[in-house]
């Protein structure tokens, strides 16, 4: 079993930044793709980014390329999201996820999943 624990979410300005965090417990987290989602009320989770077990491969939605970054640190048990030039739509609960599929992570199925973090961007 592996457990997740987001953080790092808050309130911020539109074209700020915020760094999310994503630790696990539990097992080991380097032999699993890991990913990074949001959700808003009434709308279905929406994918955002993944990364591969090893780290040499990122993946972004559209709608935050360039502008959001995924990367992990499999000695710390840690991904992180960093989120730049944030826009008010991109406020939403996120979440991580995992699993020791690539496929999963992309299609929203991952194994393991934390309780998410608010994030707020003002106008």
């Amino acid at each position: 079993q592996v457990q997740l624990v987001e953080s790092g979410g808050g309130l911020v300005q539109a074209g700020g930044s915020l760094r999310l965090s994503c630790a696990a417990s539990g097992r080991p987290i380097s032999s699993y793709a890991m990913g990074w989602f949001r959700q808003v009320p009434g709308k279905d989770r929406e994918f955002v980014a993944a990364i591969t077990f090893r780290g040499d491969i990122q993946y972004y939605a559209d709608s935050v390329k360039g502008r959001f970054f995924i990367s992990r640190d499999n000695a710390k048990r840690t991904v992180y999201l960093q989120m730049n030039s944030l826009k008010p739509e991109d406020t939403a609960v996120y979440y991580c996820g995992g699993s020791s599929l690539w496929n999963k992570v992309l299609q929203r199925e991952c194994d393991y999943w934390g309780q998410g973090t608010q994030v707020t961007v003002s106008s």
